[in-house]
Protein backbone atom coordinates (compact mmCIF):
# COMPACT_ATOMS: atom_id res chain seq x y z
CA UNK A 1 0.00 0.00 0.00
CA UNK A 2 2.46 2.63 1.13
CA UNK A 3 4.62 1.43 -2.41
CA UNK A 4 0.96 2.43 -4.42
CA UNK A 5 0.75 5.70 -2.46
CA UNK A 6 4.20 6.67 -3.39
CA UNK A 7 3.81 5.67 -7.18
CA UNK A 8 0.25 8.07 -6.80
CA UNK A 9 2.67 10.83 -4.99
CA UNK A 10 5.32 10.45 -7.73
CA UNK A 11 2.39 10.15 -11.09
CA UNK A 12 0.73 13.56 -9.75
CA UNK A 13 4.08 15.41 -9.74
CA UNK A 14 4.91 14.41 -13.20
CA UNK A 15 1.55 15.34 -14.76
CA UNK A 16 1.92 18.76 -13.36
CA UNK A 17 5.56 19.25 -13.81
CA UNK A 18 7.23 20.76 -17.22
CA UNK A 19 5.93 18.82 -20.50
CA UNK A 20 7.97 15.68 -21.02
CA UNK A 21 9.98 15.59 -24.33
CA UNK A 22 8.93 13.39 -27.03
CA UNK A 23 10.74 10.21 -26.72
CA UNK A 24 9.98 6.29 -26.88
CA UNK A 25 7.01 5.20 -25.45
CA UNK A 26 6.72 2.39 -23.10
CA UNK A 27 3.10 2.03 -23.65
CA UNK A 28 -0.31 3.61 -25.40
CA UNK A 29 -3.70 4.12 -24.29
CA UNK A 30 -6.62 4.56 -26.46
CA UNK A 31 -3.74 6.23 -29.14
CA UNK A 32 -1.97 8.12 -26.39
CA UNK A 33 1.49 7.27 -25.29
CA UNK A 34 3.09 7.11 -22.22
CA UNK A 35 6.74 8.29 -22.46
CA UNK A 36 10.03 6.44 -21.15
CA UNK A 37 10.91 9.46 -19.48
CA UNK A 38 7.86 9.36 -16.85
CA UNK A 39 8.98 6.09 -15.89
CA UNK A 40 12.95 7.32 -15.68
CA UNK A 41 11.24 10.44 -13.13
CA UNK A 42 9.51 8.13 -11.17
CA UNK A 43 12.03 5.56 -10.41
CA UNK A 44 14.59 8.31 -9.69
CA UNK A 45 11.66 9.71 -7.10
CA UNK A 46 11.55 6.40 -5.70
CA UNK A 47 15.23 5.86 -5.71
CA UNK A 48 15.53 9.24 -3.59
CA UNK A 49 13.35 7.38 -0.81
CA UNK A 50 15.34 4.13 -0.72
CA UNK A 51 13.98 2.00 -3.45
CA UNK A 52 16.10 -0.18 -5.51
CA UNK A 53 15.84 0.00 -9.28
CA UNK A 54 14.69 -3.12 -11.22
CA UNK A 55 12.53 -4.53 -13.57
CA UNK A 56 9.91 -5.62 -11.53
CA UNK A 57 9.93 -1.94 -10.19
CA UNK A 58 9.53 -0.54 -13.58
CA UNK A 59 7.03 -2.84 -15.06
CA UNK A 60 4.61 -1.59 -11.89
CA UNK A 61 5.15 1.67 -12.36
CA UNK A 62 4.10 1.44 -16.39
CA UNK A 63 1.33 -0.69 -15.21
CA UNK A 64 0.27 2.03 -12.63
CA UNK A 65 1.10 5.21 -15.65
CA UNK A 66 -1.50 2.98 -17.84
CA UNK A 67 -4.64 2.56 -14.70
CA UNK A 68 -3.70 5.78 -13.99
CA UNK A 69 -4.21 7.17 -17.95
CA UNK A 70 -7.34 4.91 -18.52
CA UNK A 71 -8.84 7.10 -15.15
CA UNK A 72 -7.65 9.77 -16.47
CA UNK A 73 -9.03 9.66 -19.89
CA UNK A 74 -12.44 8.65 -18.60
CA UNK A 75 -12.19 11.56 -15.85
CA UNK A 76 -11.43 14.16 -18.75
CA UNK A 77 -14.40 12.62 -20.37
CA UNK A 78 -16.66 12.97 -17.54
CA UNK A 79 -15.49 17.10 -16.92
CA UNK A 80 -14.17 16.14 -13.92
CA UNK A 81 -10.83 17.81 -14.43
CA UNK A 82 -12.73 21.36 -14.96
CA UNK A 83 -14.52 21.06 -11.15
CA UNK A 84 -13.43 24.32 -9.05
CA UNK A 85 -12.17 21.50 -6.35
CA UNK A 86 -9.82 20.16 -8.80
CA UNK A 87 -8.16 23.25 -10.88
CA UNK A 88 -7.63 24.44 -6.97
CA UNK A 89 -5.71 21.39 -5.73
CA UNK A 90 -3.99 21.17 -9.47
CA UNK A 91 -2.92 25.08 -8.49
CA UNK A 92 -1.70 24.19 -4.92
CA UNK A 93 0.33 21.52 -6.00
CA UNK A 94 1.82 23.11 -9.13
CA UNK A 95 2.85 25.88 -6.59
CA UNK A 96 4.58 23.57 -4.14
CA UNK A 97 6.88 22.10 -6.88
CA UNK A 98 7.62 24.91 -8.48
CA UNK A 99 8.54 26.62 -4.67
CA UNK A 100 10.28 23.21 -3.95
CA UNK A 101 12.51 23.05 -7.13
CA UNK A 102 12.86 26.70 -6.73
CA UNK A 103 14.50 26.04 -3.18
CA UNK A 104 16.42 23.09 -4.26
CA UNK A 105 17.84 25.32 -6.73
CA UNK A 106 18.88 27.68 -4.38
CA UNK A 107 20.42 25.54 -2.16
CA UNK A 108 22.50 23.88 -4.87
CA UNK A 109 23.56 27.64 -6.09
CA UNK A 110 24.71 28.66 -2.77
CA UNK A 111 26.63 25.62 -0.69
CA UNK A 112 27.93 25.54 2.47
CA UNK A 113 31.67 25.58 2.36
CA UNK A 114 34.04 23.98 4.37
CA UNK A 115 35.05 27.30 5.80
CA UNK A 116 31.82 28.03 6.44
CA UNK A 117 31.41 25.01 8.60
CA UNK A 118 35.05 25.60 10.19
CA UNK A 119 33.98 29.17 11.59
CA UNK A 120 30.19 28.00 12.78
CA UNK A 121 32.17 25.09 14.92
CA UNK A 122 34.97 27.26 16.34
CA UNK A 123 31.77 29.65 17.37
CA UNK A 124 29.83 26.72 18.74
CA UNK A 125 32.81 25.36 20.58
CA UNK A 126 34.13 28.43 21.89
CA UNK A 127 30.56 29.18 23.54
CA UNK A 128 29.36 25.83 24.48
CA UNK A 129 32.81 23.74 25.55
CA UNK A 130 35.22 26.25 26.96
CA UNK A 131 36.64 25.52 30.78
CA UNK A 132 35.15 22.87 32.51
CA UNK A 133 32.23 20.31 32.64
CA UNK A 134 30.58 19.02 35.77
CA UNK A 135 28.75 15.15 36.40
CA UNK A 136 26.82 15.90 39.17
CA UNK A 137 23.19 14.79 40.75
CA UNK A 138 20.41 16.25 42.23
CA UNK A 139 17.65 15.80 44.65
CA UNK A 140 14.60 17.96 43.19
CA UNK A 141 11.56 18.44 46.05
CA UNK A 142 9.08 21.25 46.46
CA UNK A 143 9.52 22.88 49.86
CA UNK A 144 12.95 23.38 51.91
CA UNK A 145 11.55 21.55 55.05
CA UNK A 146 11.80 18.31 52.21
CA UNK A 147 14.88 19.35 51.17
CA UNK A 148 16.06 20.14 54.70
CA UNK A 149 14.65 16.71 55.94
CA UNK A 150 16.84 15.18 53.22
CA UNK A 151 20.29 16.87 54.13
CA UNK A 152 19.74 15.21 57.37
CA UNK A 153 18.54 11.68 55.93
CA UNK A 154 22.55 12.22 53.98
CA UNK A 155 23.98 12.94 57.09
CA UNK A 156 22.97 9.61 59.29
CA UNK A 157 24.47 7.62 56.08
CA UNK A 158 21.85 7.36 53.91
CA UNK A 159 22.69 7.28 50.39
CA UNK A 160 22.13 10.05 47.57
CA UNK A 161 21.00 8.17 44.55
CA UNK A 162 18.24 6.22 47.41
CA UNK A 163 16.87 8.86 48.44
CA UNK A 164 17.01 10.82 44.65
CA UNK A 165 15.09 7.75 43.68
CA UNK A 166 12.55 7.72 46.47
CA UNK A 167 12.12 11.70 47.18
CA UNK A 168 13.23 13.51 44.00
CA UNK A 169 10.27 15.26 41.65
CA UNK A 170 12.37 14.86 38.36
CA UNK A 171 11.21 11.47 38.02
CA UNK A 172 13.49 11.12 35.05
CA UNK A 173 17.02 12.10 36.83
CA UNK A 174 15.55 10.28 39.84
CA UNK A 175 15.40 6.61 38.38
CA UNK A 176 19.25 7.28 37.75
CA UNK A 177 19.98 8.50 41.39
CA UNK A 178 19.82 12.03 40.35
CA UNK A 179 22.41 11.16 37.59
CA UNK A 180 22.76 14.34 35.10
CA UNK A 181 25.35 13.22 33.26
CA UNK A 182 28.16 15.51 32.36
CA UNK A 183 27.00 18.72 31.34
CA UNK A 184 28.31 22.83 31.23
CA UNK A 185 27.52 24.99 33.56
CA UNK A 186 25.87 27.16 30.62
CA UNK A 187 23.16 24.13 30.57
CA UNK A 188 21.99 24.78 34.11
CA UNK A 189 19.64 27.63 35.65
CA UNK A 190 21.65 30.30 37.04
CA UNK A 191 21.09 29.43 40.50
CA UNK A 192 22.13 25.95 40.21
CA UNK A 193 25.44 26.57 38.23
CA UNK A 194 26.57 28.77 40.50
CA UNK A 195 26.09 26.30 43.81
CA UNK A 196 27.32 23.43 41.23
CA UNK A 197 30.54 24.84 40.27
CA UNK A 198 31.69 25.48 43.91
CA UNK A 199 31.71 22.06 45.10
CA UNK A 200 34.13 19.93 45.06
CA UNK A 201 34.41 16.51 43.53
CA UNK A 202 32.21 14.25 45.78
CA UNK A 203 30.76 16.90 48.22
CA UNK A 204 27.03 17.40 48.73
CA UNK A 205 25.33 21.24 48.75
CA UNK A 206 25.41 22.39 52.77
CA UNK A 207 22.12 23.65 51.88
CA UNK A 208 19.33 23.42 49.68
CA UNK A 209 19.62 25.41 46.54
CA UNK A 210 16.62 27.23 45.57
CA UNK A 211 15.37 27.97 41.59
CA UNK A 212 12.19 28.58 39.68
CA UNK A 213 11.53 24.28 39.62
CA UNK A 214 12.03 23.52 43.69
CA UNK A 215 15.19 23.17 46.07
CA UNK A 216 17.97 20.73 45.00
CA UNK A 217 20.24 19.25 47.19
CA UNK A 218 23.13 18.94 44.86
CA UNK A 219 26.24 16.22 44.64
CA UNK A 220 28.94 16.65 42.21
CA UNK A 221 30.83 13.40 41.17
CA UNK A 222 33.52 14.40 39.16
CA UNK A 223 34.90 17.51 36.73
CA UNK A 224 36.45 17.33 33.78
CA UNK A 225 38.11 20.13 31.03
CA UNK A 226 35.11 20.29 28.21
CA UNK A 227 35.81 18.49 25.68
CA UNK A 228 34.21 18.90 22.24
CA UNK A 229 33.21 16.38 19.85
CA UNK A 230 35.43 16.32 16.73
CA UNK A 231 34.50 18.77 13.49
CA UNK A 232 33.72 15.20 11.17
CA UNK A 233 31.02 13.99 14.09
CA UNK A 234 29.07 16.92 13.75
CA UNK A 235 30.05 18.21 9.91
CA UNK A 236 27.00 17.06 8.71
CA UNK A 237 24.69 18.92 11.37
CA UNK A 238 26.31 21.83 11.16
CA UNK A 239 25.72 21.91 7.46
CA UNK A 240 22.77 21.11 7.38
CA UNK A 241 21.83 24.06 10.31
CA UNK A 242 23.73 26.52 8.42
CA UNK A 243 21.92 25.77 4.72
CA UNK A 244 18.70 26.29 6.68
CA UNK A 245 19.75 29.59 7.52
CA UNK A 246 20.68 30.48 4.28
CA UNK A 247 17.52 29.50 2.90
CA UNK A 248 15.18 31.26 5.70
CA UNK A 249 17.65 34.26 5.31
CA UNK A 250 16.51 34.02 1.52
CA UNK A 251 12.37 33.55 2.41
CA UNK A 252 13.28 36.95 5.14
CA UNK A 253 14.42 38.91 2.55
CA UNK A 254 11.71 38.36 -0.36
CA UNK A 255 8.94 38.47 2.55
CA UNK A 256 10.82 41.85 3.46
CA UNK A 257 10.62 43.09 -0.57
CA UNK A 258 7.00 42.20 -1.10
CA UNK A 259 4.19 44.10 -0.73
CA UNK A 260 1.68 42.30 1.19
CA UNK A 261 -1.39 43.47 2.32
Amino acid sequence: MRSTKLLVGALVGAVISASVMADASVATVNGVAIPQSKVDLIVKQLADRGQKDSPELRDRIKQQLVTNEVLYQDAVKKGVDKSADVQAQLDAAKQQIVVSTYVNNFVKANPVSDADVQKEYDRVIKANFAGKEYHARHILVKTEAEANDILAQLKKGKKFEDLAKAKSIDTQSGAQGGDLGWSSPNNFVPEFSAAMTKLTKGQISAAPVKTQFGYHIIKLDDVRDAKAPPLDQVKGEISQQLERAKVEKMISDLRAKATVQ
